[in-house]
């Protein structure tokens, strides 16, 4: 038997809302499945996931990089940068191991690697790598950024601005007067080309 051309169309509608009906229900369902966390934990902020949170150290990269065990987008670690400190290269691209790089790896290595160091950050969280940029904090509650500068191991970084900037300097100086770490012995060519000028 044929069908009319309205009987037709009422049919043809009839399928098309409960289209339209099914699609609804598996938005919704797919949206509170998203928000149970069945398909991944959505982050945070930088602030809200690393800000005066506890983590721990899996790798040191080199004198001024450390690895957390903590997730950052496809990777299982973050990568951290300790903001205002420079230490000479030993990893670096294309790039020569530097004076005094090894023993700065060497050092970072001994206070954080394996242990649980708090980070704290401030408004401007990542480089222009992606890095997060961090003051690092040992068990024992001093700065790693600050120990660094001060016992020789790496210089103050002038080149971006941060609440720590002028104590760094200071401490910059400091070393580089008692002739401590990498000062002892320390050429004009082994600066890096910032501290040239």
């Amino acid at each position: 038997m044929r069908m009319s051309a309205s009987a037709r169309r009422s049919r043809y509608i009839a399928r098309k809302a409960v289209l339209l009906l099914m699609a609804i229900a598996a938005a919704a369902i797919l949206a509170t499945l998203d928000k149970g966390g069945v398909f991944g934990k959505r982050r945070g902020s930088d602030w809200s996931v690393y800000h005066n949170k506890t983590f721990h150290v899996v790798r040191v990269v080199d004198g001024d990089t450390i690895l957390l065990a903590a997730p950052d987008g496809d990777s299982s670690t973050t990568t951290v940068r300790l903001w205002g400190v420079d230490t000479p290269e030993t990893v670096k691209p294309d790039h020569p191991v530097e004076h005094f790089g090894p023993q700065a790896s060497r050092f970072t290595t001994k206070l954080v690697a394996d242990e649980m160091v708090r980070i704290e950050l401030e408004r401007n969280t990542r480089d222009k790598y992606g890095r997060l940029l961090a003051f690092v904090y040992l068990p024992d509650g001093r700065m790693l950024n600050r120990v660094l500068i001060e016992q020789g191991y790496g210089y103050a970084d002038p080149r971006f601005e941060h609440s720590h900037k002028d104590e760094f300097h200071r401490l910059h100086v400091q070393a580089k007067a008692a002739g401590v770490g990498l000062w002892k012995d320390v050429s004009t060519s082994d600066l890096p080309d910032y501290l040239k000028r």
